[in-house]
């Protein structure tokens, strides 16, 4: 649960580096989180608002631990952008997002993973 504290806490932190495992925890509490606000919002039948508002509040935070992310594999943020091509923009995010970040120190800071070792 921590991960998906802290990337909360790092609300707007584009820079930097966030290891796999900080990114794809964060992608499975929040995907857990929306399910249940989905639920919960059909239950008091107000669907789609807190969906909606629960969805744009976790927007700027899991940009930036997907650019972070990005940063870790030593590309740029801006290869976020590359989901917007049909199906293969998508897979190629995808293996991106799943690849191991480089071990040595890159452009965007040291290695997380040297850090929390």
């Amino acid at each position: 649960m921590h991960y998906y504290t802290d990337v909360l806490k790092k609300y707007t932190v584009f820079s930097g580096r966030a290891r796999r495992q900080e990114y794809w925890m964060f992608t499975l509490f929040n995907l857990i989180a929306l399910i249940i606000v989905a639920i919960i919002d059909s239950v008091i039948g107000t669907y789609p608002l807190l969906y909606a508002i629960y969805a744009l509040a976790v927007f700027l935070p899991g940009l930036a631990v997907g650019v972070r992310r990005l940063h870790d594999t030593g590309k740029s943020g801006w290869w976020l952008l590359i989901s917007l091509i049909p199906l293969i923009g998508g897979i190629w995010l995808l293996v991106l997002m799943a690849s191991e970040g480089h071990a040595q120190p890159n452009e965007y800071g040291p290695s997380p993973k040297a850090v929390h070792a």
